[in-house]
């Protein structure tokens, strides 16, 4: 037996053991199960919590996008004078770098926020730890206190986009807050977070805020109202001092007293600043500069239109304008005041705007507050109430009460149509003297544009008579008929080929088809020069000009101004039955008055983005600099002249040697240059000699109006559509150009005799006077291989430039013709395509030599693809 089975079994034997029972098994037993069961739950939670954070991680945003953060911030555009003209956004947000922010903005809201920042690495453990405690001893059934730290709140912001309370969330917080201090600097994390947070009432950021609460930049806020900033993000609505002063001032001074725990600034100086009262002062909203409403809505389009909406409305773009301000509120005026006088002079009172019944001559105040004034009323107009007896008008006036008597013009205005009554609410504008007009919105609207002719930079533009009322644009998106104002492409086009000013055309009766055109004045001169032509605006000589140019050559031209986009090819065309917009035209003709460069409209010099680099600049003209020579010394008479010796043949026959480039002469200094790299739509000489005709048309032609009282040379041309829809007057000085359009939205007669030399005119003539007050006078310049020559039209003593080959005052057989003395013949006029039918059968003919008049007889036969129909054209 061994030692073990033999060993004493005796109770009372001490070394013997105590038996093992059943009890102590069943217990070994079930801490082994216990214990299995516990490595396997851990393992399994190991692996969920792995899972889960793997899952966590892949679901993670990129920190790298934080790199380069640069927050949405508003676009700004300036007028030409650098004033704020308007601003773009769609947040209220003014980007500061770190280093600009005052340290005492910063700490505020560290102090409150996250007074660790410095020193943890995205998370703060402890501040997680008090905040855990808290939410279970102290705050059941109540929203759990947050732990996030800065870095925490920007992740959330910037990164996730949410502000679901759940565990996932804060885990990707955590983690992501931690991944981007390892990528980003703590300055750069503080800057992104003071830049991007809202702080309420539509701001965003501190600079923002700091406008939008005090009226104040950063840099002039003291600690009082920097702890004000610093209350906002815990609950920018509830903490708003506008709406909830007491709430907001309690809420300050916490963010004191956490200043001064944590040594910002002392107690004695948060006691001090506790002191001070919690008065925000209401920031003006910023709005457009006056009457700049429609040119800073071009500029807004074409913006989106270019970087589109995002970059447009967000980017920080410092956009750079040509508009001239004075003169675009100038021009704005002249526009209300020539649509009002058109108004009244062509049309009645149209009645009140409401009626009140049971109105005294007392407590009127509150029936008339109950209205809002139409969009179209202008600002300094008021809603007024006519009093009993009928001639007496009461209104408000900054929260004052007024009454005074109407004029009795107007008065006796109103009684044609619709006589006032007692309780009339009426729009009046009022006097000096204390008496108020009475004033109507027109239902005739206008468009104006003011350009620069050399650069295209538009000075001033104005698309109707509200933008309040109406946002469509008449100078840049309404598409009307120029009517006259188109003839002097067509007589451009003819210079360009060779025909003088002086050059005759039979002015009488044509007839091509179906159409029978006739002259403003339904008389015929006969032989016509084009000078005279032009000055009264003849129909009948321009068709023959047109029909003997070809209208594919006077389409051409009209395109390559800009004045259109295309072109039927029919007779029509040429007195103006086409369609373009004001801004256009205005192009047009910058391009006769600067010496036939083609001119791109602007509206903006030029586009910088938010670190002040130019992204975009007007092209067509680039400043450069070149070395100019210094003057050559005066030639001595007594020194000998050497004549270069002719090469010998010998050396002829030795090819030349590469040309060396030119070296600067010593003593040459570098000087301002301008490249022009536009196309060229005429030679100056051409648009010279529309340039003088253009001048008599004002002088003693249809533009007469236009040039009363301006000492300045001034050119320019009448407009008038068919059935007297849409009245014009464009033209020029030697350097800015002015567009007026006078019509109806919805196109129909302006009244009878209403031209452009009338309706419009008076009102070019008055924007001008503005326009060229404060210019130095110029003329226009005559090019060298002009000359200039006075003859007898046969109707005035003219005075014309003529190129080198042309003899001034003379007119010229034309392919065997004497233009103006004879018939024209449908081969000289290359019209008889369009003695047909249809206008549009006018094809591509041009001039052709008699010969080929066979040939074109026959391609009369065929039908040209029409254009569309037409209107007949232009009358004036």
């Amino acid at each position: 037996m061994t030692r073990r089975s033999i060993r004493s079994r005796n109770p009372q034997d001490p070394r013997g053991s105590m038996p093992r029972g059943p009890r102590f098994r069943r217990f070994r037993q079930s801490l082994a199960i216990v214990a299995g069961v516990g490595l396997v739950g851990i393992a399994g939670v190991g692996v969920l919590g792995w899972t889960t954070y793997a899952k966590l991680v892949a679901d993670l945003p990129s920190v790298d996008s934080l790199r380069a953060y640069q927050p949405p911030t508003v676009s700004r555009i300036y007028a030409s004078d650098e004033r704020l003209m308007a601003q773009l956004a769609n947040e209220r947000r003014i980007f500061v770098p770190i280093d600009a922010i005052p340290d005492k903005v910063k700490r505020a809201f560290l102090s409150t926020e996250d007074h660790n920042f410095y020193t943890h690495g995205g998370v703060d453990v402890m501040a997680i730890a008090r905040a855990g405690m808290t939410d279970v001893f102290a705050r059941h059934g109540r929203r759990p206190l947050g732990a996030s730290t800065i870095t925490q709140q920007v992740a959330k912001v910037m990164l996730l986009n949410s502000n679901v309370l759940t565990i996932d969330r804060k885990i990707k917080e955590a983690l992501l807050a931690m991944k981007m201090e390892q990528v980003l600097s703590k300055d750069k994390i503080l800057e992104i977070y003071l830049n991007g947070i809202y702080l309420g009432n539509g701001a965003f950021g501190v600079a923002a805020a700091a406008q939008t609460y005090f009226n104040k930049p950063l840099d002039q806020l003291d600690d009082a109202e920097a702890a004000s900033l610093a209350a906002l993000p815990k609950s920018p609505t509830n903490y708003n001092p506008f709406l909830h002063p007491q709430t907001a001032l309690m809420r300050r001074n916490i963010v004191l007293d956490l200043m001064a725990d944590n040594g910002v600034i002392s107690r004695e100086q948060a006691e001090q600043d506790k002191k001070e009262p919690l008065v925000p002062q209401q920031k003006q909203r910023f709005g457009p500069l006056q009457d700049s409403e429609w040119f800073g809505a071009e500029v807004r389009r074409q913006l989106i239109g270019q970087y589109g909406e995002d970059k447009a409305l967000q980017g920080g773009l410092e956009v750079h304008t040509s508009l001239d301000q004075p003169l675009q509120v100038s021009a704005t005026k002249l526009l209300h005041e020539g649509l009002m006088n058109y108004d009244r002079s062509r049309g009645g009172w149209r009645g009140p705007v409401r009626h009140l019944d049971g109105i005294d001559a007392e407590g009127w105040e509150d029936s008339l507050n109950r209205f809002s004034p139409p969009a179209g009323m202008l600002r300094e107009w008021r809603l007024g109430v006519v009093l009993p007896g009928g001639s007496k008008v009461g209104w408000i006036e900054e929260g004052v009460s007024k009454t005074g008597p109407l004029l009795g013009t107007d008065l006796s205005w109103a009684r044609r149509m619709h006589p006032l009554r007692a309780g009339d609410v009426i729009m009046i504008e009022p006097q000096e003297s204390g008496s108020a007009a009475l004033r109507q919105i027109p239902q005739v609207e206008g468009a104006v544009v003011t350009m620069d002719v050399r650069t295209g930079r538009v000075l001033a533009l104005v698309g109707g008579w509200s933008f309040h009322e109406s946002q469509f644009n008449r100078a840049t998106q309404a598409l009307r008929q120029p009517g006259s104002s188109f003839k002097p492409f067509v007589y451009l086009t003819a210079m360009e080929q060779g025909i003088s000013p002086s050059e005759k055309f039979d002015d009488s009766p044509v007839s091509y088809g179906d159409w029978h055109p006739k002259n403003y004045e339904h008389d015929n001169w006969g032989p016509t020069t084009l000078h005279d032509a032009l000055r009264e605006s003849r129909n009948l000589v321009t068709i023959r000009v047109a029909a003997h140019l070809g209208m594919k050559a006077v389409a051409d031209t009209a395109i390559k101004a800009g004045l259109v986009d295309q072109m039927p090819h029919v007779l029509p065309a040429a007195l103006g039955a086409v369609e373009t917009t004001v801004l256009k035209e205005a192009a047009a003709y910058a391009s006769i008055a600067n010496g036939g460069h083609v001119v791109t409209p602007t509206l903006v010099d030029d586009i910088q983005d938010r670190l002040g680099n130019v992204v975009w600049r007007a092209p067509g003209l680039t400043l450069g600099t070149t070395l100019q020579a210094p003057p050559a010394p005066p030639v001595d008479p007594a020194s000998p002249t050497i004549t270069p010796a002719a090469p010998d043949a010998q050396s002829a026959s030795v090819p030349p040697t590469p040309a060396q480039p030119a070296q600067p002469v010593p003593g040459s200094v570098s000087v301002p240059t301008l490249t022009d790299t536009r196309p060229v739509l005429a030679s100056e000489a051409s648009t010279y000699q529309i340039t003088a005709m253009l001048q008599d048309v004002i002088a003693r032609g249809t533009g007469r109006m236009a040039g009363v009282g301006i000492d300045r040379p001034i050119a320019g041309k009448t407009g008038t559509s068919q059935d007297f829809h849409d009245a014009w007057f464009a033209g020029f000085s030697p350097d800015i150009v002015t567009v007026v359009w006078v019509g109806f939205d919805t196109p129909q007669t302006l009244g009878k005799n209403a031209d452009g030399g009338r309706i419009a005119g008076p009102i070019w003539n008055k924007i001008m006077k503005v326009a060229l007050a404060n210019r130095p006078r110029l003329d226009f310049r005559v090019p060298a291989d002009i000359t200039l020559a006075s003859y007898d039209t046969g109707r005035i003593n003219a005075t014309d430039g003529f190129k080198a080959d042309q003899i001034p005052g003379a007119s010229v057989a034309l392919h065997g013709f004497g233009a103006g003395t004879e018939a024209l013949t449908a081969a000289d006029t290359g019209a008889d395509a369009a003695i047909s039918d249809s206008e549009s059968d006018m094809g591509d003919a041009g001039p052709q030599p008699p010969g080929q008049t066979a040939n074109l007889k026959a391609q009369a036969q065929k039908t040209a693809p029409s254009d569309g129909d037409i209107g007949v054209g232009g009358l004036y």
